[in-house]
């Protein structure tokens, strides 16, 4: 069996374009699709009352006016927070997205996601994981979509949702351990995402040679980066998709 026939972009616009507007936003994928990207990377997660949303943090306290754990908040008390104005005056009444409404814009703009199962402390990724994969099968195309995780569990359990050709999933580490092998063959995995600074170029030609993707994070100097090209890089995920596009392009010209 073979995995989707994903074309990995080279640039993947981290929680939108999250240096130009505020992160894990409608505001900011539809940014990040004007800019020129075709891919983003998300988080998800749930409240407290079973609703996947799109965010990071276990808590709404920095990217928000309000506090509280996500675990003890209902859809209703999150969409009475203003999630823009901590970011900019002009994304002032921006609301928190549900995963429903992110996959509508993901669709309408014909944009793919790396979709990240954040597993924060204390939250269940079985849980988390069967409230989301359902929703994300039925509404992309197994062409515009990896799952990612750090967490094994959560990417153990997505493969049991699906088999490799319907699901690519991708492996996160900060920095890899020994088994990552056996972890990646595990789960049947598409792709490595790893903390770029912590790659070493011996770790990216055996991935390679064992025929992953490779998807660095969070890179946001193109000329600290381009020296990973070389190793064989797919894609770097980075907050600012389009000043990366430009030292590419420049570079191209050169």
């Amino acid at each position: 069996m073979t995995h989707p026939a994903i074309e990995v972009p080279t640039l993947i616009a981290h929680r939108g374009y999250s240096a130009a507007a505020p992160e894990n936003t409608l505001t900011a994928v539809r940014a990040a699709h004007q800019a020129g990207a075709r891919w983003v990377e998300l988080d998800v997660q749930l409240l407290g009352d079973g609703m996947p949303v799109i965010w990071h943090d276990s808590d709404v306290s920095r990217c928000s006016d309000g506090r509280g754990e996500l675990a003890s908040m209902t859809w209703r008390q999150a969409q009475a927070l203003d999630v823009g104005s901590w970011f900019g005056d002009r994304f002032a009444g921006e609301r928190m997205a549900n995963l429903e409404a992110m996959l509508a814009l993901l669709n309408e703009l014909e944009m793919g996601v790396n979709l990240e199962i954040k597993v924060n402390k204390g939250r269940d990724p079985i849980t988390l994981v069967d409230a989301v994969l359902p929703m994300l099968l039925a509404a992309l195309p197994a062409e515009r979509c990896i799952v990612s995780s750090f967490d094994g569990a959560a990417l153990a359990h997505s493969r049991r949702h699906a088999p490799r050709e319907a699901l690519a999933l991708g492996a996160l580490y900060g920095s890899l351990p020994k088994q990552w092998r056996a972890q990646c063959a595990a789960i049947e995995a598409f792709s490595i995402h790893p903390h770029w600074p912590r790659l070493k170029r011996t770790q990216a030609a055996a991935m390679r040679r064992d025929g992953y993707q490779i998807l660095c994070y969070t890179a946001n100097d193109p000329s600290a980066f381009q020296s990973r090209w070389a190793w064989g890089i797919n894609s770097a995920i980075t907050d600012e998709p389009a000043a990366f596009q430009r030292y590419l392009d420049n570079r191209k010209e050169g």
